[in-house]
């Protein structure tokens, strides 16, 4: 005897794409985190750079961040990810590392900040370096935010 049941519906989530991304809660921090590193970038990079290891590092991890979020964004828009749940594994994990990898750079660019007090163009770049701290600090929480809603969806 055939079974006349219905089929079951799917309990997992679509993944977003075309202009939906910017519409769905965990995806829509993608262009903030772009923005906010961007100018963490911007700022540390119209400092005088005077702590080249603490600073290097804020400026590898901002820039290669943004980067890799504008090749995430682009393929959300263009709908790459197929609604795979891999996507979703992906994505959780790519932000969860650099929210660690942000916490960090956003530590030395603090520790950055307070040493810059003593430069001989002292008020400029401590604002400089000030901005550029809580942009870090900013984005990084962005990426948290990020990592755990997909996580948790």
């Amino acid at each position: 005897m055939a079974s006349t049941s219905s089929p079951v519906a799917s309990t997992q989530p679509t993944l977003p794409s075309g202009l939906a991304v910017f519409k769905t809660i965990p995806y829509a921090f993608i262009v903030p985190e772009i923005v906010f590193g961007t100018w963490v970038w911007i700022l540390v990079a119209a400092t005088s750079v005077s702590y080249p290891l603490q600073q290097g590092w804020v400026m590898y991890v901002s820039l290669s961040s943004c980067l890799i979020s504008v090749l995430l964004l682009i393929s959300y828009l263009f709908g790459f990810h197929k609604n795979s749940e891999n996507w979703k594994v992906l994505d959780s994990l790519y932000h969860g590392a650099t929210a660690i990898l942000y916490m960090s750079a956003a530590v030395l660019q603090a520790n950055a900040t307070i040493n810059s007090e003593s430069h001989p163009k002292s008020p400029l770049y401590y604002q400089l370096n000030s901005a550029a701290s809580l942009f870090a600090f900013i984005t990084t929480f962005l990426y948290i935010l990020h990592a755990f809603s997909i996580y948790y969806q």
